[in-house]
């Protein structure tokens, strides 16, 4: 038999005695589903992979009851397809970063996956991440026992909740094969107010002000003149100028009379603009999947640091002198991109620097496999956090099996 090893367990009967064998021999692997966030985190793990592929189908869905059952594996794309049937969405605007991680599959992305990572888009600011969406779920630890978690609603509280702690894990405690979700109905409208011709310190006033307004902003986001110009939407190529966007939702004549109120208020920061239900659904898709730096030929380092809202414009401005820097806020300035060419060292120490410095984390996403074996791709952890993380991999995976070294080194 080579050294590079694959398996792949069709059922959860056969999961268990796969992972059992492998606790056995003590032997590493890589989970992996769909492949979608292979390039994210530390390319030095095992060779042997185990294969949960084949856990795939919606098992459950009840629109009415706003819970979704299914394999971990599950396509998104499946997932979407059954959710825009009954007009309801996964509120927390689910990433795909397919194009901005180079992978030919754009479709790549699984539910398993998503709730792994804990990933989320622009609409977190109002409905959370993926772990707040997350009811239950089925796995096999990293000590070949089967185990579950959660229920079919929101207030289930018999037991832990582990959901909460597999979320953000990146299938280093656990290999789940069925997860269940809440689902929420889609808004009727989508609206999006554009302030144009602000820097990043105004937009953070502008951003903050609106999300503390009685107008339900469900999205805030600040882009330069840069990278609105790179939008497919047709009005960018022609604002010439910097913008805040503000996406309001609901119900057709609250969202016009919210947008209204909006613009008046604003009126006096910059020109306003408004995008309107389609061409509002495809900016705010560019800014999930961070489209500005997902261009073929654009191969920087990208940074994804996510810090309190009012240190946003700090951190860009901190940061702009590095070598062909950009970078866009999300969150309302809570979540800082940045694209930045460092292929040796992705900058680390200095983005490293200008987020202690005002408090926060930042992950490397994007990176050659060099890079990402010579620098920490999460954010280091505190001392007494890192030994709580530590004791929580040993009691899940005693010997260090499930996806080695992919967030930090011995874990």
């Amino acid at each position: 038999m080579s050294d590079a090893q694959i398996f792949r367990p069709e059922s959860a009967e056969q999961l268990l005695e796969t992972m059992s064998w492998l606790v056995s021999e003590k032997m590493p692997v890589n989970l992996q589903g769909r492949g979608s966030k292979r390039l994210i985190g530390n390319p030095d793990r095992s060779a042997t992979t185990l294969d949960l592929s084949a856990f795939t189908g919606i098992s459950l869905y009840e629109p009415e009851e706003l819970v979704m059952s299914a394999g971990a594996a599950t396509p998104m794309a499946e997932i979407n397809k059954a959710l825009d049937q009954a007009h309801q969405m996964l509120a927390y605007d689910p990433p795909n970063f397919a194009s901005l991680l180079g992978l030919a599959d754009k479709e790549s992305g699984s539910l398993g996956g998503m709730i792994a990572t804990n990933l989320a888009g622009p609409r977190r600011i109002k409905a959370g991440s993926a772990r707040d969406h997350f009811l239950g779920f089925q796995a096999v630890s990293g000590r070949g026992e089967a185990f579950k978690s959660g229920g079919r609603v929101v207030k289930n509280v018999t037991g832990y909740d582990l959901s909460k702690l597999m979320a953000g894990s990146w299938g280093t405690l656990g290999a789940m094969h069925q997860v269940t979700v809440k689902t929420l109905p889609r808004p009727e409208k989508s609206r999006t107010v554009l302030v144009q011709g602000v820097d990043a310190d105004e937009a953070r006033t502008i951003m903050s002000a609106a999300l503390n307004s009685p107008n339900e902003v469900s999205a805030a986001c600040w882009l330069p003149k840069s990278l609105a110009e790179r939008s497919d939407v047709d009005i960018f190529r022609h604002l010439n100028n910097s913008c805040v966007a503000l996406r309001v939702e609901g119900p057709g004549p609250s969202v016009q009379y919210r947008c209204k109120i909006l613009r008046d208020r604003f009126k006096s920061e910059g020109k306003i603009e408004e995008l309107h239900t389609s061409n509002s659904a495809r900016f705010w898709r560019e800014i999930r999947d961070v489209s500005p730096f997902a261009a073929k030929i654009d191969d920087r380092v990208i940074w994804k640091i996510s810090v309190a809202p009012t240190a946003g414009p700090a951190i860009l401005s901190q940061l702009s002198n590095l070598k062909n820097a950009e970078g866009f806020l999300d969150w309302a300035g809570g979540l800082v991109w940045l694209a930045v060419d460092a292929p040796k060292m992705g900058a680390e120490s200095l983005v490293r620097d200008a987020v202690n410095r005002h408090g926060g984390h930042a992950t490397l996403i994007r990176g050659p496999e060099k890079l990402r074996r010579e620098i920490s791709i999460f954010h280091p952890q505190p001392t007494p956090l890192a030994a709580l993380s530590r004791r929580l991999k040993d009691n899940f995976d005693p010997f260090g099996l499930l996806n080695p070294n992919r967030m930090y080194p011995g874990t």
